[in-house]
């Protein structure tokens, strides 16, 4: 795997729409070059819990020709909509599902072997068996604090449990869940590949400004 995880955006048109955004605006911004020429999100997962399948794949198109060069667009559960994506021509990296979705095994026969896999776990057990199964590429760890983002969000599970599960994770492991820049030190310090963050972009007033003080915090640790 090749897409650098350390500022991962996932989107939320909901929490976009309330901050008086549009969600491919949002992500336009998130994904551009600071003042200081460093970008600021490195990967954006298209997350439409509520949206129909064409509406999903609108928004996937509209994002994966909002993102420039070596941003890697990802689809949150829907493999349908990853392949119908991929088939329109988009530059769509992969897909991430959750326990409740295909099984990982599945989800890769219907992926090529290049694209992106990645699986949300929250136990020792759980990622162990995403290392086993050896189709996934890395492991989405939450939720690291109480979140209204995520309905079926697990319970919190703070820095110190945080640490000692990337700690037994064989695959790369991104933090997710009430997620601010304030964490990223921490989270980086622990051993993650990086951060997924949703309010922290789509509900600040300037998704751009956030994005970058985002990549400034995990450039200090």
């Amino acid at each position: 795997m090749s897409v650098d995880l350390s500022i991962y955006l996932v989107t939320d048109t909901g929490v976009a729409a309330a901050a008086g955004h549009d969600v491919v605006e949002v992500v336009r911004a998130a994904t551009a070059q600071g003042v200081s020429g460093a970008q600021g999100v490195s990967a954006v997962q298209v997350r439409e819990k509520d949206a129909s399948a064409r509406r999903f794949l609108d928004t996937v198109l509209r994002v994966a020709d909002a993102v420039p060069d070596g941003v890697a667009v990802l689809v949150n559960d829907r493999v349908d909509v990853f392949l119908a994506a991929r088939d329109a021509g988009a530059r769509v990296a992969g897909v991430h599902v959750g326990q409740s979705d295909l099984p990982p095994e599945t989800v890769r026969n219907l992926i090529d072997p290049g694209a992106v896999l990645g699986l949300s776990a929250s136990t020792p057990e759980q990622l162990a068996a995403a290392s086993a199964c050896g189709v996934v590429d890395y492991v989405g760890i939450g939720a690291l604090h109480a979140t209204s983002t995520k309905r079926d969000a697990p319970p919190p599970l703070g820095h110190h449990e945080f640490a000692r599960l990337v700690a037994v994770s064989a695959l790369p492991a991104v933090a997710i869940g009430g997620v601010t820049a304030a964490d990223l030190p921490m989270l980086r310090r622990a051993g993650a590949a990086g951060a997924a963050v949703v309010s922290a972009v789509c509900g600040a007033v300037d998704p751009g400004r956030a994005a970058v003080d985002l990549r400034a915090a995990w450039s200090v640790a």
